[in-house]
């Protein structure tokens, strides 16, 4: 197979990690070059965006990565881990009105903060956290703000199921337990499905098997541009003599080519054959300029 870049929406299936995706990819589509934009736990399903070829340095430079869930939230129970895999530390019948419940859910839609949980990708000082909440050790974390766009839910009992839309950096199974915590009732996340990740859809998204059943026609034909990682950022299209410029390092100022974006932002670099690469906004002694920061097409 010839090598290629793109972008490439996979619905992962339950007990199978973020990386083990990555390694499937990089054999279906013989490429060292693949990376991906969001890690999902092995219990978890749904939407990761594998970046293939050169679209694999891109993920640093991605600018929005809302998400989408679909969640399971079960009361009366508390598990060390955040959910249902791991061991149950605290339990209880007290289970809240149905009533109740729902008006704690729906609080907490908007601004707030999380401490991430101990089971969780996040790195500190170079460390993952799972990794060392696996050997029993439990490190301080700072707060981040996060915000739910929105939440919906149903259900009754100590099981329900939500709808959550929210930024980046938002953990599930961390809401779960804090709905809980509100209620003064134990609570973990029983199930978890990412439906949008970034703009990328789950309609969009084809499964192991069907990726593997396919012809290596087929699976370059799926996948998506580079630039799709990047539509929310304004297109910037050169012409011939700054596109020369751009592409060697060289800084184009917006006096020249009419633009006027503001200091640090981001955009879209297009020649006359199409995307190429980003350019970020920088101030300089004649004024502000355009100047590429990455290349995604040689």
């Amino acid at each position: 197979m010839k090598e290629c870049s793109g972008v490439l929406i996979v619905d992962k299936p339950v007990d199978m990690t973020s990386h083990d995706a990555v390694n499937i990819m990089r054999k279906l589509y013989n490429t060292k070059k693949v990376g991906h934009t969001g890690t999902l736990d092995p219990m978890a399903t749904g939407v990761l965006v594998i970046l293939i070829g050169r679209a694999a340095k891109a993920a640093e430079y991605l600018v929005s990565d809302e998400k989408k869930y679909e969640a399971g939230l079960l009361l009366g129970k508390k598990y060390d881990t955040g959910d249902i895999t791991g061991k149950i530390i605290e339990e209880s019948e007290n289970i809240p009105e149905r009533e109740k419940v729902l008006d704690c859910i729906f609080g907490f839609q908007g601004k707030g903060q999380q401490i991430p949980p101990m089971y969780s990708a996040l790195k500190v000082e170079g460390r993952k956290l799972v990794d060392l909440a696996r050997k029993g050790i439990e490190i301080q974390r700072k707060p981040r703000d996060i915000e739910v766009y929105s939440i919906e839910a149903e259900g009754d009992g100590a099981e329900y199921s939500l709808s959550v839309h929210c930024s980046k950096g938002t953990y599930i199974r961390t809401l779960c337990e804090d709905i809980g915590q509100r209620l003064n009732c134990p609570s973990t996340m029983s199930s978890l499905r990412r439906t949008a990740s970034g703009g990328f859809d789950i309609s969009n998204s084809y499964t192991i098997d069907a990726l593997r059943e396919m012809s290596e026609e087929q699976k370059e034909n799926i996948l998506l541009p580079i630039e799709s990682l990047f539509e929310e950022l304004p297109k910037v299209v050169l012409p011939e003599f700054f596109t020369k410029l751009s592409r060697s390092g060289q800084q184009v100022y917006q006096k020249k080519i009419g633009t006027k974006y503001e200091l640090s932002q981001r955009v879209r670099l297009y020649d006359n054959n199409g995307f190429y690469g980003l350019g970020e906004v920088c101030d300089y002694p004649e004024g502000s300029a355009v100047k590429t920061i990455k290349q995604f097409v040689l």
